[in-house]
């Protein structure tokens, strides 16, 4: 069976068209496949076979791929699961963002077949292949569209017009409105046409054709119309309510999603954080996520055109930041795109757009316009070393600090640097160019908002590393997921050292050096400044800032059940970090779906300094420090 395999690798290497049936081989030979091939790279021909193969019009199968994924293949790194070329949703993928380490997630029930696996059974290939091969990828839409035309016209058209509600099905949404939006970007991009060198270097070119879509070919899909006008957004924002999915999925109390029930801030859980997002997909598959039964769900999401869609209200709790502390604490706004590809997703109409939403948010719940405060979901970390490691990282590089905070009528630094011990990272995110790799492939040299850190004042140094991260004292890498060497547009750090034109700063208990010539990345900062009490040779760093177990005595609250978070790191003697506060722990009990009186806020009297310790934030108990005078 092993010749099998190295024949259907062969095929796979010498031809465009992979029509032999991965069910004529075993699992293990689908293994040794998957592990050997050399996946083909997104180019025109791939479309245009799959195309021809499943009777779908090119510009379709094309235009499609466009709106989901910019012709990019992308691998499944958000809470919606969308894998590759077309972003064919996998509902296996393990989506839970509520961030509540002292319960495991409850087993998602009565799951419906997703578009991954619906593309695999079709092509009767193992799924795996179309999460990591652009090429069945392709073949794997390119299917299911092909399926929808079916059932919305009984047949396959060779005019582009009647596939109008194929695309709508693709959407995945069974909202008349979100779903219509969809197809018309897609008809957009065929009538205008797009043109795009991707990053293996080949260009797909899609000739603009003036195509009036047939919408009657929709007229029979059951569709609802779910969208409200009474969304808590500022005048002057097009913004529409749809409400988040907020039920039970099982006969057990504990297995619910999306989001919790909660009063803040009046419940005494005040909102101190604003969490910026990206979907790492399209609008729509946000909302259908949103909308379905998973672990997850967020405040807003702000489409590329600028359109925001409140899913869940601010008083309550959704589930996006991976860690519930900052859930309880936080707003969470998505962002349509893909962090590899900001540059394409992240427009001016979505930052104009998200720049208006947080300043009426943080005006109504007085949170400061600070980065402190309104971070990147790279900088929340997580509640266990496990989960630490396996944070998002979006936006990522390609978000432009600079610009959302002039956006935001703010200075990237509020304090206007009165303290000259800290330095607040701030390179030029136009002339800040870099090139950073992406699993095994380079991607193009960009404005970024990240400084890179070395371990000497020198370009032949190694990248500072992460002890979670990388293992055995392993250097960070250029890989832009890699947020253990990168520090961010905003963050302030006590400067350590100046060697000529290179800067070290605290970093991640190192000291971490960067190119720095006549300050040009950075600007002076202002802020408390913490460092272990004196005799101490390191204190912990936390996740999260709980209260301790004696806060929990006399209120019903299990051991399992209460906030816990790991020890992430030892921050040592004779280092310095920035901090805020000091705040009070608490923790908001949380457990079960439809019964708010079992919603309980705990208060402790331990207190927490919040520092921006790597490129993460962390927590440092107040007893454990002492503030260090200018």
């Amino acid at each position: 069976m092993k010749k099998a395999a190295k024949l259907l690798l062969a095929s796979v290497l010498t031809a465009s068209l992979f029509a032999v049936p991965a069910g004529n081989f075993s699992k293990k030979d689908v293994k040794v496949y998957a592990e050997t091939v050399t996946n083909p790279e997104v180019s025109q021909a791939l479309f245009e076979n799959a195309a021809k193969e499943f009777g779908v019009p090119v510009n379709v199968l094309m235009a499609v791929s466009y709106n989901e994924s910019r012709w990019e293949q992308h691998e499944g790194q958000s809470e919606m699961g969308g894998y590759g070329v077309m972003n064919l949703l996998d509902s296996d993928h393990a989506r839970n963002a509520k961030g509540d380490e002292t319960v495991s997630s409850a087993e998602l029930k009565e799951q419906p077949v997703d578009m991954l696996d619906h593309a695999a059974q079709i092509l009767n290939l193992d799924s795996s292949l179309l999460k990591n091969d652009p090429e069945q990828n392709i073949r794997g839409g390119a299917a299911l569209l092909a399926e929808y035309a079916k059932q919305t016209t009984g047949g396959l058209s060779s005019n582009a017009a009647d596939w109008y509600g194929a695309v709508v099905k693709y959407s995945g949404s069974d909202i008349e409105e979100t779903a219509a939006e969809f197809a018309e970007a897609v008809y957009q991009t065929i009538q205008y046409g797009k043109e795009k060198t991707v990053q293996n270097g080949d260009k797909l070119i899609l000739k603009a054709e003036p195509i009036v879509p047939n919408k009657d070919t929709a007229k029979n899909i059951p569709l609802r119309n779910a969208k409200f006008t009474n969304a808590d957004c500022p005048n002057g924002l097009e913004c529409t309510y749809i409400p988040a999915a907020y039920k039970q999925f099982s006969s057990s109390i504990t297995n619910y999603g999306n989001y919790d029930i909660a009063s803040r801030p009046q419940d005494g859980l005040d909102i101190r954080y604003i969490v910026i997002h990206d979907i790492e997909g399209s609008v729509q598959s946000a909302i259908s996520t949103f909308l379905g039964n998973s672990f997850v769900s967020a405040h807003y999401i702000v489409s590329k055109t600028g359109e925001v869609t409140e899913m869940v209200r601010p008083n309550d709790v959704p589930w996006h930041a991976g860690n519930w502390y900052f859930n309880m604490h936080s707003i969470g706004i998505e962002h349509e795109g893909f962090a590899t590809e900001g540059a394409d997703w992240y427009s001016e109409q979505m930052y104009r757009s998200t720049a208006k939403l947080v300043k009426y948010l943080s005006e109504r719940y007085n949170i400061p316009i600070d980065r402190q405060h309104i971070l990147g979901h790279d900088e929340v970390p997580g509640l266990t070393v496990a989960k630490q490691r396996s944070m998002h990282w979006d936006p990522g590089a390609y978000w432009n600090w600079s610009h959302f905070f002039n956006l935001l009528g703010e200075s990237i630094n509020p304090s206007y640097g009165k303290n000259s011990s800290i330095v607040t990272i701030r390179p030029n995110y136009n002339t800040n160019i870099e090139s950073y790799t992406y699993g095994n492939r380079a991607l193009e040299a960009l404005s970024s908002s990240f400084v890179q850190l070395r371990t000497a004042p020198d370009f032949s140094a190694p990248f500072i590393g992460d002890p979670i991260l990388q293992s055995n004292g392993a250097a960070g890498t250029m890989s832009i997921n890699d947020w253990s060497n990168k520090a961010a547009v905003g963050q302030s750090y006590v400067k350590a050292d100046q060697q000529g034109d290179w800067t070290a700063i605290f970093f991640g208990g190192n000291k971490a050096w960067f190119y720095n010539p006549h300050d040009k990345n950075t600007i002076p900062g202002d802020g408390i400044i913490i460092r272990p009490k004196e005799g101490a040779a390191s204190i912990p760093v936390y996740g999260a800032a709980y209260p301790e177990d004696s806060a929990y005595e006399g209120t019903g609250i299990a051991d399992s059940a209460r906030g816990k978070a790991d020890v992430l790191y030892q921050l040592p003697e004779g280092q310095m970090y920035v901090a805020t506060g000091p705040i009070k722990a608490d923790y908001y009990h949380a457990k079960y779906f439809n019964d708010p009186l079992t919603n309980k806020v705990v208060e402790g009297t331990e207190e927490y300094y919040q520092i921006t310790f790597n490129h993460r934030v962390g927590f440092v108990k107040k007893s454990d420090v002492e503030v260090v005078k200018p």
